[in-house]
């Protein structure tokens, strides 16, 4: 996936509508129920049975990608949510990232909309029969983790990259979006990606995200920035660029194209990203005998990859990230 030469896009970009945007972030954690969004074909298949407790992932985790095999069987877990007396699943999202969950100001409607939010869609019509089943409630970046162990929501689907910290606490689908992290400043800057021209540097990330972690490993290896600016939500970083606040923004570069997309006096540096990571959707550690919605959420990503995640790549990030080679390949852990 190119991540250079980008289409610069007509978005809400500007600082006038970082302003709206910036009002949206105070609002993430309210429960915001949405009607329509897309959602691809496919039905669910039979495939492993659901009787396993998911694997221990400690200090051997290698392939943290790596999830359990697919199953279409229901189980506790589903059981439960469908006995509620709220039918909807109850998903953590974004409202703020440009293209990937987001509310378009320029429409007279508030529904949430984006590439995130279309598998959000179908995971509900799958699981609960209609995709317009679903409760979107908006976590902050470093809320994503708690939102699941306390139960706030059945699963998050926000750009949550799949990490072995990670997996200690929640459970991950398999990969549906392959990304890396990458250094975002203005197009007049003379920071050319994760190298010396970092030194001196304010550098902006968000709190609780892989891109941090990054930062501060790079900063025990000799990297001379200031990565002490963090804030609850990614697109604030972008807010602190334009304000002049900081120098550079890292994040997955990912987020990064869809934020040069709204706002043309900003790019993405370096020729690639510095390393590889994968987005999942995250769910509670299954309890044993109880891991049926892991393995449903991975069936229905199974059929998800054949028909739904092209139309939905080329409708809300190709314009940003250029062509794409498809989905990441699923990987199993049993």
């Amino acid at each position: 996936m190119r991540t250079r030469g980008l289409a610069r896009l007509r978005g809400w970009g500007g600082a006038a509508s970082m302003a709206v945007a910036c009002a949206l972030t105070g609002s993430l954690v309210l429960v915001l129920p949405e009607a329509g969004g897309a959602a691809g074909d496919g039905a669910g298949r039979a495939g492993h049975g659901s009787s396993a407790a998911a694997p221990a992932r400690a200090e051997e985790c290698e392939k943290p990608e790596a999830s359990l095999s697919p199953d279409d069987k229901d189980g506790p877990t589903i059981d439960a949510i469908r006995a509620r007396k709220v039918k909807k699943l109850i998903i953590g999202v974004d409202q703020n990232s440009y293209r990937w969950g987001y509310r378009d100001p320029n429409k007279k409607t508030a529904t949430l909309e984006g590439f995130d939010i279309d598998l959000a869609h179908k995971i509900a019509e799958e699981i609960l029969g209609d995709r317009d089943a679903v409760l979107f409630r908006a976590i902050p970046t470093n809320q994503r983790v708690k939102a699941i162990q306390s139960g706030q929501v059945d699963m998050v689907v926000r750009t949550m990259t799949i990490t072995c910290e990670r997996e200690k606490e929640v459970a991950f689908s398999t990969a549906y979006f392959k990304t890396g992290q990458q250094v975002l400043a203005p197009k007049s800057s003379d920071i050319t990606g994760f190298d010396d021209s970092l030194d001196g540097k304010r550098v902006c990330s968000a709190k609780g995200s892989t891109a941090l972690t990054k930062l501060e490993e790079l900063k025990k290896k000799g990297l001379d920035a200031d990565i002490g600016t963090t804030v609850p939500n990614q697109l604030d970083c972008l807010v602190r660029l334009q304000l002049g606040e900081v120098d550079a923004v890292v994040t997955d570069s990912a987020l990064a194209a869809s934020q040069a997309a709204q706002d043309p006096t900003v790019e993405l540096k370096g020729d690639a990203p510095l390393n590889t990571e994968y987005y999942g959707v995250a769910m509670k550690k299954p309890e044993k005998g109880a891991d049926d919605l892991v393995r449903r959420v991975n069936q229905i990503l199974v059929d998800y990859r054949k028909s739904g995640w092209q139309k939905s790549y080329d409708n809300w990030l190709k314009p940003a990230l250029g062509e794409s080679a498809g989905p990441p390949a699923p990987t199993y852990t049993d």
